[in-house]
């Protein structure tokens, strides 16, 4: 090999290198409490906590009822302790099934979103 085409060997490494950590910087939900498709007791309030640290400014967890009714208060918090994990409060809820969706920002500015629904028995 030429010493050129080996040089452009290692640059083409040293910038895959480089790349590969921030194609894998989204903030994905590690965790929810109460978990994913759980039965639970009434929680005051939903925390998730993400694989990557989240904006608290640009995201967003909403909790509603089964007749679709909003029954989470105030707004999302992110923890004082743990840039990962978000909490909203929530109405006292009685029995039946609960869906959470959410969106965040990762620290670096990539959108993440899903949805889970947990029970309260």
């Amino acid at each position: 090999m030429h010493d050129r085409s080996l040089f452009r060997v290692a640059l083409v490494g040293i910038f895959a290198s480089m790349l590969a950590p921030a194609a894998q910087a989204h903030a994905f939900l590690d965790h929810p409490v109460p978990a994913v498709g759980s039965t639970a007791s009434p929680p005051h309030e939903v925390r998730l906590w993400f694989t990557e640290a989240v904006e608290p400014a640009f995201s967003a967890v909403t909790v509603t009822n089964a007749a679709g009714d909003r029954v989470n208060v105030g707004k999302v918090a992110i923890d004082s302790h743990d840039p990962q994990e978000l909490h909203v409060a929530v109405k006292p809820l009685t029995p039946g099934v609960y869906q959470v969706q959410w969106h965040v920002i990762s620290v670096d500015t990539h959108r993440t979103q899903g949805n889970f629904s947990f029970t309260v028995g």
